[in-house]
């Protein structure tokens, strides 16, 4: 395919996402109960669908690449999740210097309340996933390491097999139904209001986060092109459609299909470690939402308890919130929900500081899970001077290409 092509593709997507969230903020504001029933039911019948395939994607693209990635499996594995704690880490630690700095000047209201409830879903189709995505994870890499130790020819070719399957599954299926999941998921927050009687609220934590969010981005683009010695623009321009995507699914796993699509269109970018660093970083990368979190939780112990955190427990926190965001599911909320443990151990948040950071959260999780996914093409970026530099990985590629092709 044309690079011309390619951008026309991309072009295309963001204005069937740009759409897909026009049309449900206009159905949201303009619908009945009935109306609602109709689309809550729509959503869920689709977002089942969607995350039904999520662990298959996993396993399809990183058990292959593992096995591409040859000897260096092992190395990558362990240099993709330490700069995905370390991302973490940097992120949330920006966030704590940022809050001690801004938030004793901010006035920022805590009313959440007086939502319409959404109508219940009127038909329930049930898929559930195959399995959880972490167990897809483990999954993909205990399958990708074993067949490497063992030399097993058949299963790589099954493998190779598969991930072609699973690619002709994302862009035919996937992919086309993202629109209207993310119309349904827009009508929802317009007909509870969360668009409009929690605005306040909205704008102004948001945008502070909104900046955090894009000074980190720069932060790991900039390492991300300093340790490949490639163009970083080259990487982010194409990550349009996985943004608006993540914006409108709030989840890192939905937004898989199109975060690959999207990092595979680099030039600067091999195959090898877009298929597994993009998963990879779906499931255990999740900077923007770990940003967030730490900046509202800091904002909360100023609204509920009259004082910001002390130094040391933000560091105590920080570090520990590294480790559970890797463990923590890219769902909708996925996030905040794994570390509550350590909100309520490391923090001392009452109940109603935990309820007060669940709904704020709510209102820009789309944003954070955004810039999540956004950066996983960054810690690509990494992986590709840290082990591809000189193109070394890029002769296995055509082993799959060619066993899809037979």
């Amino acid at each position: 395919m044309s690079n011309g092509s390619k951008r026309k593709g991309e072009f295309g997507l963001i204005i069937q996402l740009v759409i897909g969230i026009a049309a449900g903020v206009v159905i949201g504001l303009m619908a009945n109960e009935p109306v609602m029933e109709f689309m809550a039911t729509v959503k869920h019948v689709l977002g089942q669908l969607i995350f039904y395939t999520v662990p298959l994607v996993i396993i399809a693209f990183i058990a292959p690449a593992i096995t591409r990635l040859g000897q260096n499996a092992s190395k990558m594995l362990g240099a993709g999740v330490s700069i995905a704690y370390l991302s973490a880490v940097g992120a949330a630690s920006m966030a704590c210097v940022a809050g001690y700095l801004i938030i004793p000047h901010l006035s920022i209201a805590t009313q959440v309340e007086g939502l319409r409830e959404i109508p219940e879903v009127v038909f329930k189709l049930n898929i559930p996933p195959i399995m959880p995505v972490m167990s897809a994870l483990v999954t993909a890499i205990v399958l990708g390491v074993a067949t490497l130790w063992s030399g097993a020819k058949t299963i790589e070719k099954v493998l190779c097999e598969f991930e072609g399957v699973m690619m002709q599954v994302v862009t035919k299926i996937v992919i086309p139904l993202l629109p209207f999941f993310i119309a349904t998921t827009f009508a929802g927050l317009a007909y509870e209001g969360s668009l409009t009687k929690q605005l306040p609220v909205f704008l102004q934590v948001i945008v502070i986060v909104l900046v955090g969010h894009f000074v980190w981005l720069t932060v790991l683009y900039t390492l991300g092109g300093f340790i490949s010695g490639r163009n970083p623009i080259e990487v982010v321009r194409h990550y349009s459609p996985a943004y608006l995507t993540a914006v409108g699914t709030m989840s890192s796993a939905a937004t898989l299909p199109v975060a690959l699509e999207c990092a595979s269109k680099s030039r600067v970018l091999g195959r090898n470690t877009v298929e597994f660093m993009v998963p990879l970083g779906a499931t255990i990368h999740l900077c923007g939402s770990v940003l967030t979190e730490t900046f509202f939780a800091m904002t909360i112990s100023q609204m509920l308890y009259g004082h910001l955190p002390e130094v040391s427990t933000m560091m105590l926190f920080i570090l520990l919130f590294g480790v559970f965001a890797i463990g923590a599911p890219g769902v909708p909320g996925g996030t905040v929900m794994a570390s509550l443990g350590i909100v309520v151990g490391v923090l001392g948040f009452d109940p109603a500081g935990v309820a007060l950071l669940l709904a704020v959260f709510a209102l820009q999780d789309s944003f954070g899970t955004a810039c999540n996914v956004t950066g996983d093409g960054a810690l690509t970026l990494m992986l590709e001077g840290f082990f591809n530099r000189h193109g070394e990985l890029d002769k296995s590629a055509s082993a799959c290409a060619t066993v899809n092709n037979e």
